[in-house]
């Protein structure tokens, strides 16, 4: 699969809104949720079922379960370059785990779903970029 259609595809779920757990393009969805609703567009049917969640699910455990599941299924990225495409995830603080992720839609954006908005496309300002923890591709991802 190219790249463009990576970013084509998550450009097409701007607007979806915020629904936590959800993952339904137009009808809502959290950054999970985008993230598999891109899965099941550019790559097929989910490799296995993410389990109930609570907002603070991150902090409650202490476990690395979101880059746990990412390097089961998405290939990792060294350094921090990322391409358009690419899978990036955040953590709030340095002591806690990701939590959050979206879709590297060029050099200086990218697409995620946020608590209290819409999908919508962003710069990855100064804070996101200070707080990146990873960076994975999709599978089979071509420039």
């Amino acid at each position: 699969m190219k790249r463009a259609e990576i970013v084509l595809a998550a450009r097409g779920w701007i607007g979806t809104p915020y629904r936590h757990q959800a993952s339904l393009k137009g009808v809502g969805c959290d950054c999970l949720g985008l993230l598999r609703g891109l899965w099941r567009e550019t790559v097929g049917a989910e490799p296995e079922r993410a389990p109930p969640y609570s907002r603070d699910w991150a902090e409650a455990s202490g476990r690395e379960a979101l880059l746990g599941a990412a390097g089961r299924y998405l290939v990792p990225v060294r350094g921090r370059c990322w391409q358009a495409g690419d899978v990036l995830f955040f953590r709030w603080r340095n002591h806690l785990p990701a939590k959050h992720c979206a879709i590297a839609t060029g050099e200086g954006t990218m697409v995620h779903a946020h608590d209290g908005a819409s999908v919508a496309e962003v710069a990855i300002a100064p804070w996101w970029d200070r707080h990146l923890a990873a960076i994975f591709s999709f599978p089979g991802a071509e420039p």
